[in-house]
């Protein structure tokens, strides 16, 4: 999950630059979507004490 945050962050960075705002602004909502579903994710596992792999 934090992987495919990490990537659309780096699209909405690299069309930022290339001056693609519509596809920058998507991408960084998508990136900042998966990056809080991912620590709520990250600290359900931490309250349950169940690790992310089992």
């Amino acid at each position: 999950m934090l992987y495919w945050s990490l990537v659309f962050l780096v699209v909405a960075i690299v069309a930022g630059v290339l001056g693609f705002g519509g596809i920058s602004s998507t991408s960084g909502g998508i990136a900042r979507v998966l990056f809080f579903v991912f620590l709520v994710l990250f600290a359900v596992s931490l309250i349950t004490g169940r690790g992310i792999a089992g």
